[in-house]
């Protein structure tokens, strides 16, 4: 399929549509007021530290809401104005933010239903509102919503859209893209499916296994199923890594990212020499901002001295993962929650350690004065994030006076 073209296409429809519907002063107003903390600009205001009784709250000088995040919530509110009277529709959650998705529900935005992992599309008609989220759909997604006579409402961040113009360069001369990323997560469904051939690579370990193949050859079935439902029909890497190309899932590790991109250019110097590197091996900057400097921010906070880092943000968020990662790579005793309500009764906390389903942790405030390092994930509002301070405080408080 020509991606380009379609897209080309539908960007002329008058059926897309790609920016707001000039409702903008009111819905700022109506974000500002669900989703802005004074507690929080209160912390920003005093260096991004804040200390109550026995407690010190140390934030990260950068996180929670993205622009792109913040963009998308506020073109789905936009659009529930803009068509007050139509079926709206959302392909997948707007962003990773249990508390935002709700919201979505409330205002009569219905999700696509998923049976056995494939969406339903059926109960779709046209004429019906279809909102296309932050980290994008699949090209076949939106042929399938063209075709059906829809209104579509792309929200999906210019930063994933600069990552799917690489893997069409990528396609176009030829070259497999390499996907840094996690094959089962919305927006590298996405970014694949603008690809011609593509191998998603989940870390700097498989990676490495990819470019050794490349120098010395091995077993292609051991590849393949290595690799199962994480690269393109028919794809053969005794033929289709001589040239590779970089992409990534904007929400993975900057640093990773990195290695990954440098290990493939010496790989390809290695077994073709540097006079051919330009022929076997592309690469384009697409690591999002918003996704660095949080991970950047949360390196400085953890250089601080810390008792206990907390954080917030959607379980299957990615960036959020990330953040925790950091904190675990230092030893520090972290604890991801999604909300403020996994905090008590008493002192205790449910929370979900990296790669490991929900838990509980008792005792989890140590006695006497802390220092806690308080975090956020791009799609999770400041509100979440103060409740969860406030949490600490008053659990703090309580037992200080038990």
């Amino acid at each position: 399929m020509d991606t380009k073209a379609f897209k080309r296409s539908l960007n002329n429809s008058e059926n897309y549509h790609r920016k707001g519907f000039g409702h903008d002063a009111e819905v700022s107003g109506q974000m500002q007021s669900e989703y802005q903390s004074d507690l929080i600009q209160q912390i920003r205001d005093n260096g991004y530290t804040l200390t109550r009784g026995d407690v010190t709250i140390r934030l990260a000088q950068a996180f929670g809401f993205c622009w792109g995040v913040e963009r998308a919530v506020a073109m789905a509110y936009e659009t529930r104005q803009h068509f007050p009277t139509e079926r709206i529709w959302i392909t997948n959650e707007i962003i990773h933010n249990p508390s935002v998705n709700q919201r979505l529900r409330d205002m009569q935005v219905q999700f696509i239903p998923v049976a056995d992992g494939q969406k339903d599309f059926s109960g779709i008609e046209s004429g019906d509102v279809v909102i296309l989220p932050a980290f994008g759909a699949s090209v076949q997604e939106m042929q399938l919503l063209n075709d059906k006579g829809c209104t579509i409402v792309d929200t999906t961040c210019p930063w994933v859209s600069k990552v799917w113009n690489s893997v069409e360069k990528h396609k176009k001369n030829d070259y497999t893209s390499i996907i840094h990323g996690k094959y089962n997560h919305e927006e590298t469904i996405a970014t694949s499916s603008f690809a011609g051939t593509y191998l998603i690579v989940l870390n700097l370990e498989q990676a490495q296994y990819v470019a050794d193949y490349i120098l010395r050859g091995g077993d292609r079935q051991e590849f393949l199923a290595k690799f199962k439902n994480a690269y393109s029909d028919g794809f053969d890497p005794d033929r289709d890594l001589e040239c590779v190309g970089i992409a990534n899932q904007t929400t993975m590790l900057k640093g990773e990212t990195e290695q990954i991109g440098k290990l493939f250019e010496r790989t390809m110097m290695q077994k073709y020499g540097p006079d051919q590197l330009n022929q076997h091996f592309l690469a384009f900057n697409t690591i999002c901002d918003a996704t660095q400097e949080r991970q950047d921010a949360m390196y400085d906070l953890v250089d601080a001295p810390l008792d206990l880092m907390v954080v917030v943000g959607g379980y299957n968020s990615s960036n959020t993962t990330h953040l925790q990662e950091i904190a675990i790579d230092r030893s520090i005793p972290s604890y991801h929650i999604d909300s403020g309500d996994r905090i008590g009764p008493g002192n205790r906390v449910e929370h979900k350690p990296l790669h490991h389903d929900l838990t509980v942790t008792e005792n989890w405030l140590p006695d006497g004065p802390i220092t806690v390092g308080i975090t956020s994930g791009a799609s999770t509002p400041d509100r979440i994030v103060a409740e969860v301070i406030e949490k600490i405080f008053e659990l703090k408080g309580a037992l200080a006076l038990a």
